[in-house]
């Protein structure tokens, strides 16, 4: 019997199914609570923010009422919230919409971009010493913003082969110290560890998690959260086990439940 709050439906474009058939199928498999955090919409501006994999802002709420709907079915709490980027033009679009207007119950950071040139890049694609420090500005920042309860895929970076450098190691450095000063966990990715392993710096490694970084936050203490970033029904014990499998292996410590409440009577 395990937690997950790294869950996504069919409104973000990329996953299966609706709330309602990821509780069915935690019901069946044991969960003791259960996170949505679906790809959050952005205001309309004209900003390319992806929204091929995202749900429209006139989704939000139909979002919303399913995953309340369908927690009347579940065998354990259940939590409605978002999965976020981050910019500062953006801070009150999360606090005072999502939070506050849409009440919502939390939000995680998805830190799958950073502003380059105008437009927002894809965080694995980016080179530079220059590009890198900001990415790592702009998490760090996040993080100190207190939005977020927890960072998802924080080595998110290192997908698609980056071998470790100088750069990346005092970006990390900087990440796991305001996680650990801001109490705001990191997540080990269940979904990283079913993905195919790359060469890199000679090893065959895990896209994400990767080890260096995990020994780094583990040294440090700062709080971890393993989750399955479920895109199917089945998945979401079985990759949140897979991720516990990998922090067990690695003796880090996890806190299995989060302090969520819900933001609206009766769900």
């Amino acid at each position: 019997m395990i937690s997950n709050y790294h869950t996504h439906t069919k409104f973000c474009k990329h996953a299966d199914a609706l709330p309602y058939d990821y509780i069915a199928q935690a019901n069946k498999d044991g969960c003791t609570a259960l996170g949505f955090s679906d790809h959050c919409p952005y205001p309309h501006d004209e900003r390319d923010t992806w929204s091929n994999i995202r749900m429209k802002e006139a989704e939000a709420p139909e979002y919303l009422r399913l995953v309340r709907e369908a927690a009347k079915d579940a065998n354990f709490p259940v939590f409605a919230g978002f999965e976020c980027e981050w910019h500062p033009m953006y801070a009150s679009w999360y606090k005072d919409v999502l939070l506050e207007e849409l009440a919502c119950d939390y939000l995680i950071h998805g830190p799958h971009w950073v502003f380059v040139d105008g437009d927002f890049k894809y965080a694995p694609e980016i080179q530079g010493a220059k590009v890198i420090k900001d990415y790592f500005i702009n998490l760090v920042d996040a993080i100190q913003s207190k939005i977020f309860t927890f960072v998802a895929h924080p080595d998110l970076i290192m997908a698609f082969g980056r071998e470790w450098s100088k750069d990346i190691e005092d970006g990390f450095t900087e990440v796991i110290n305001a996680a650990y000063e801001c109490g705001i966990p990191l997540e080990i990715n269940g979904l990283g560890l079913s993905r195919e392993k790359i060469q890199s710096g000679g090893i065959l490694r895990y896209q994400y998690p990767v080890d260096k970084f995990w020994e780094m936050a583990g040294k440090k203490g700062v709080k971890i959260v393993c989750n399955a970033d479920a895109h199917k029904p089945q998945d979401v014990i079985v990759l949140a086990q897979k991720a516990r499998d990998y922090a067990d292996e690695r003796g880090l410590q996890y806190v299995e439940t989060l302090p969520l409440v819900h933001r609206l009577k009766n769900t």
